[in-house]
């Protein structure tokens, strides 16, 4: 493919990301959170592929940048995620909750 088609690609995934990003309720930002946290992980993956894979030094380069942005995203939506979390915790909670004192919310 040349240069072109690939920047199109990209600039129409960046709309299409934005517009699905902030099309999602509220309620449903915990869980695209994990979901984007599974694709770094994917991201981290062919990463390190691509660094050990046979080639030019600037292969390597971009392998290891990419390692490290998509670590930092992966860490950084992890922090997020909890505290968004603790947000639906009540008072007082522990972070295991009611599993680890088996006193549950059942109301019978």
């Amino acid at each position: 493919m040349d240069f072109i088609s690939i920047l199109s690609i990209f600039v129409l995934a960046c709309f299409v990301g934005y517009y699905v990003v902030w099309s999602v309720t509220p309620a449903l930002h915990t869980p695209l959170m994990a979901v984007t946290n599974a694709i770094s992980s994917v991201i981290v993956v062919g990463a390190l592929v691509a660094s050990a894979a046979e080639g030019s030094p600037l292969a390597k380069w971009l392998g290891l940048g990419a390692v490290v942005l998509a670590s930092v995203n992966i860490f950084g939506g992890f922090a997020v995620t909890e505290r968004m979390l603790a947000m639906y915790r009540k008072k007082g909670a522990s972070k295991t909750g009611a599993l680890k004192t088996g006193k549950g919310g059942g109301g019978r």
